[in-house]
């Protein structure tokens, strides 16, 4: 296999999978296509070679029609096995796994092998589920790849830190081919090509819907209300005034569809005060505000809503598990735990007078613990806190590690 040069390295996710190297478990990279999954495979090559010089790589990708005759777990098992050498560490990757039916069959016989160091990549949420998990559960480690964080995107782009670098980075996302675009209608072109190939191969061609005009209505619905609490019945009666008849379990269905492919994430709410989580009305974000922007357009009134998606997105980056908290009447935008710790978050776009104060931090200050808490805001401050709460310029916020 070919790697290619100048690959720019996201050492936060090496240095996560660094310690499972040559351990008897499964390595399996998932996220939305596009995103670098495959660079990393890359990456994670080059890091074994230079620790292992007697390493035997085996490469395959599901998307290089010279593996094409690969369908199923008996023609992936065969052609591993014949490349397999004894005495040393085989190191296998396989890339975008998912188009190969019954794969987890083979990957649990690969893995009787010690000397078998396996890493997989996926673009569909469900591959660990059902089978993956019956047949493998103990023996993988999960890593959600995501897009360019704002350094990352800073890094790849050589671009200085300042809100014009922010603002393409709101506008375009961070998927990492954009390196080689022209930040502007040519980046949308690509955009868009991306999110046309994510709907209809990895949700209308995987699941065989037949309505796929009622699907880009429902992605440009959930474009146009980041952050809004979603109801499926809420969709289905704007629907209605459109003349498009859908019923709600439909739209859910739907809705879980786009989550199993990254177009979007799903966030639940928290009852903080009760402990429980709601079994309705979550909200839904963007893995990538580019191609948000690309379907919908980009608007100086979304300003808010992508601001709030983009916080979203570094928490997650940051390696939170996150959601939208709520106490009483009140809401907190995300609660995220990580190792056991929580912090509190509120996105403003302004502070801009003593009631919209009042009410971010105040809201804050209700919640009777000692964790972290924050308010993000596209505004620079340099003051106290408030009563103990930080505020945080979002460009400062966008570059912790």
């Amino acid at each position: 296999m070919n790697i290619p040069v100048g690959i720019l390295n996201r050492n936060k996710y090496i240095s996560r999978i660094q310690p499972f190297i040559r351990k008897n478990l499964i390595k399996v990279l998932t996220g939305q296509r596009r995103v670098g999954k495959s660079y990393l495979v890359f990456q994670i090559i080059n890091t074994i070679i230079e620790q292992d010089q007697d390493a035997n790589i085996i490469y395959i990708n599901k998307e290089d029609l010279r593996f094409d005759f690969i369908h199923n777990a008996n023609d992936l098992n065969d052609y591993i096995l014949s490349r397999i050498k004894p005495d040393v560490h085989n190191y296998i990757f396989v890339d975008e796994i998912q188009d190969i039916i019954d794969f987890e069959k083979a990957l649990r016989s690969l893995l009787l092998d010690q000397n078998n160091d396996i890493y997989i990549t996926g673009s569909n949420a469900k591959m660990l589920s059902g089978e993956l998990s019956t047949y493998l559960s103990g023996r993988y480690v999960e890593f959600t790849i995501y897009s360019l964080s704002y350094s990352e995107f800073l890094l790849f782009h050589k671009l200085k830190n300042n809100d014009k670098s922010m603002e393409h980075y709101f506008k375009y996302g961070g998927l990492p081919y954009l390196i080689n675009l022209t930040l502007n209608e040519q980046a949308f072109e690509y955009l868009n090509s991306i999110y046309t190939t994510i709907l209809f191969r990895d949700v209308v061609s995987r699941y065989n819907l037949r309505n796929s005009n009622f699907l880009e209505k429902l992605v440009l619905f959930l474009a146009d209300n980041i952050g809004s609490l979603f109801s499926a019945k809420k969709i289905s009666d704007f629907l209605k005034s459109q003349q498009t008849n859908i019923a709600p379990n439909q739209i859910q269905t739907y809705t879980r569809y786009l989550v199993n492919a990254y177009i979007i994430h799903e966030v639940d709410r928290y009852d903080i005060v009760g402990k429980r989580i709601f079994e309705t009305g979550s909200k839904f974000y963007f893995e990538n505000t580019g191609i948000r922007n690309a379907i919908i357009g980009y608007r100086p009134q979304d300003l808010g809503k992508l601001l709030e998606n983009v916080v979203y997105n570094h928490l997650l980056y940051l390696g939170y598990k996150i959601k939208v908290g709520t106490m009483n009447t009140k809401e907190i935008d995300f609660i995220g735990e990580r190792k056991g710790e929580f912090i509190y978050v509120q996105v403003a776009l302004k502070l801009e007078d003593e009631a919209t104060i009042k009410r971010e931090f105040e809201n804050l200050l209700q919640i009777e613990d000692n964790y972290p808490k924050y308010v993000i805001t596209n505004s620079q401050f340099n003051g106290n806190t408030y009563q103990g709460i930080q505020h945080v310029y979002i460009r400062d916020f966008l570059m912790w590690e």
